[in-house]
Order: structure tokens, then C-alpha cells, then sequence
């Protein structure tokens, strides 16, 4: 477990609860106060699989320019990782949805929107080139390598070691800090959340079906009643973990519609990523309902509430965010 913290840097969180806030499972109070990295991951076909995408407690998934998505892995344990990602670039609306765990985010290079940003005091980068692609620093890029398995740009990597060792020189704490960090985050059950109370107006979602969402990656989970979780799928195949080969599940997949627009001629992409009004669907156990979801500052954390205006209650385990264009629904089936 890590325990270095830096002189100078913000003080550290000091969390008390041996439950998980991003699972709701029980954790270690060390582990409760690890920071988190942010990791961006793509969903390109070459690319695939990734190093430590199943450390993920939380996945992201966002259009970005060109019909492509990516991913951002909200990885809370990963210290003992030799190889993590490949990684790819970020953008700027990744930033804002970070900023709801205060992670270290790992990144290679961005856009120029970012500026402004990602080089603010409340978020810690690492990125494998100038951060927000014609500009800004390369915070931690000598810690980064690339592979001889795979061709550009699908062969860059960083290893935990390689994290603890340029935070080190950054001055980055690695332990969550006061002031950035909001313990109060989804709601979980005990015991798990069948959505049954919600009777004929929960649908039967044994397949969650996300090729209208995001076209290329073509993202799909498939209910495993045996084990009570999704099962991700990419390109048409299991998505795996390159290091245990083995597919990655989520207890919990939602779907967050969200408000966008074209910011460029480059067909560069921004979404609100901060709302009241704006709707989406919660999926658990094989079924889902129709929800809506609010953020109204940057260290908030989204919420989301049933059509009753209730929060929504959780399945303890891992969770899949897929950030959908408004206009753009999933496809459920029985």
C-alpha cells in the first residue's frame, strides 16, 4: 500500500470508512485513501486489449472527433501494475468528470481546449507529451515507454512504479486531498438492487446494446445471471484485460445523455458536463429504468434519480458510465 506523501501539497484526506466509495465493497483504510488514477484508454480495434482496464472501478466511455470513443479508467488500486494502457490522449470534458474522484490523470497529450484546465492546481497530470497537444508541459513524460508488441499509436504505456516516481518529482500526494476530494458519492444497497420495487416500468435489459451510442466501439453488456454482472463486449468480441486475459463486468451500467456540440472545424467535441435537466437509463440485474442525473459544480459528484425523484440506489460492485449524445439511446433487449 502506498503511503508517501509530498511536502507542500495539499493535505491528504483522512477517510475513516473501510467501505469503498466506488464500489460500496469493503476496502482497507489505506486503501480507502489512495488516490485513484485517471487513465485514458482507447477503444481503437488495434489497440485492444488493454493492460489494467479490469482494475477499473469506474468506466467512462465518450465520443470523441471522428465517430471514435475512448475511455477513461478510474483505477483507485494499481500499485502493483508494471504495465498500464495503452494510453491515448484526453479531452477536456474527461477533465470534468475526473474531477468528481481527485485522480492523478494519465493521459498522451490533449487538445487545446484543455488549457486553462488540466494545468490548474486542482488537477495532477501525467502525460506522455505536451498535454494539450501544440502546448503547455510534459509532466512526468520520461516515466512513459513504448512497447515493441505493437505499432504507434497503440504502444504507449507507464508503470506504477514509474506514477510513484514522477509524482515524487512533481510534488503530487498520492493520498486523496482535502478540499478536492467529495467522499459522498453513489448510493449503494444492501442487498443488492433487483429493481423489482419498481415493477412494469423497470425493463427486462439482459442486453444493453450501445451501437447506436457509440458506432466504432460498438460497446454492448450481456447479463451473466450466474455471476450477477454485465459482461463487456467490443468490436462484436469480449473485451479483456491483456494481463489476465479475462473479460471485464460491471454490476452497474448507466447511461448519461448529455447536451454536446462541435467546437471546431477539426469536429473537436464538447459536452455539458454539468446539468439539471438532462436524462438517461440505470441498468443492474438484467433490467433498467429511466432516470435523470444532476452536477451543478466541478467537485460534486453526479447524481442520479429514478423518475419519483428519488436517488437511485446501487448495486455494490464496479460501474460503467457511457456519456451518450443527446439523441442517442440504447437498445435493450430481453
Amino acid at each position: 500500500m502506498i503511503t508517501q506523501n509530498t511536502a507542500g501539497a495539499a493535505l491528504p484526506y483522512q477517510n475513516t470508512s473501510n467501505i469503498s466509495v466506488y464500489t460500496g465493497l469493503p476496502v482497507t483504510t489505506a486503501q480507502a485513501n489512495q488516490r485513484p488514477l485517471a487513465v485514458m484508454m482507447p477503444t481503437d480495434r488495434a489497440a485492444q486489449p488493454s493492460y489494467g482496464i479490469s482494475r477499473a472501478d469506474i468506466l467512462y466511455e465518450v465520443m470523441e472527433e471522428g465517430e471514435i470513443s475512448r475511455q477513461m479508467a478510474i483505477i483507485p488500486q494499481w500499485e502493483d501494475l508494471s504495465r498500464i494502457g495503452n494510453l491515448r490522449s484526453c479531452r477536456l470534458y474527461y477533465i470534468y468528470a475526473a474531477k468528481e474522484w481527485d485522480p492523478i490523470l494519465i493521459h498522451f497529450g490533449g487538445v487545446g481546449y484543455m488549457k486553462g484546465t488540466i494545468d490548474g492546481p486542482d488537477m495532477n497530470n501525467l502525460s506522455g507529451t505536451y498535454e494539450y497537444g501544440i502546448g503547455g508541459a510534459a509532466p512526468g513524460a520520461g516515466f512513459f515507454f513504448r512497447s515493441a508488441d505493437r505499432s504507434a499509436p497503440h504502444n504507449a504505456y507507464i508503470s506504477a512504479a514509474g506514477i510513484i516516481k514522477a509524482a515524487k518529482r512533481l510534488g503530487y500526494s498520492l493520498s486523496l486531498r482535502s478540499g478536492y476530494y467529495n467522499p459522498k458519492h453513489f448510493n449503494f444497497g444492501s442487498p443488492d438492487n433487483t429493481l423489482d420495487a419498481y415493477g412494469a416500468t423497470a425493463r427486462t435489459a439482459n442486453i444493453v446494446d450501445l451501437r447506436k451510442i457509440f458506432p466504432y466501439s460498438k460497446s454492448k453488456f450481456l447479463y451473466d445471471p450466474a455471476s450477477g454482472v454485465y459482461l463487456k463486449q467490443i468490436h462484436g468480441r469480449a473485451q479483456t484485460d491483456a494481463i489476465s486475459g479475462k473479460q471485464i463486468s460491471f454490476a452497474n451500467v448507466i447511461i448519461q445523455n448529455t447536451n454536446w456540440r462541435k467546437m471546431d472545424k477539426k469536429g473537436y467535441l464538447g459536452f455539458d458536463m454539468l446539468g439539471t435537466t438532462q436524462d438517461g437509463w440505470y441498468c443492474t440485474k438484467g433490467k433498467a429504468i429511466h432516470i435523470t442525473w444532476k452536477k451543478t459544480s466541478d467537485y460534486e459528484p453526479t447524481r442520479y434519480y429514478d423518475d419519483n425523484g428519488n436517488e437511485i440506489t446501487m448495486t455494490p460492485g464496479k460501474t460503467y458510465i457511457g456519456i451518450a449524445q443527446q439523441g442517442r439511446q440504447p437498445i435493450f433487449t430481453p
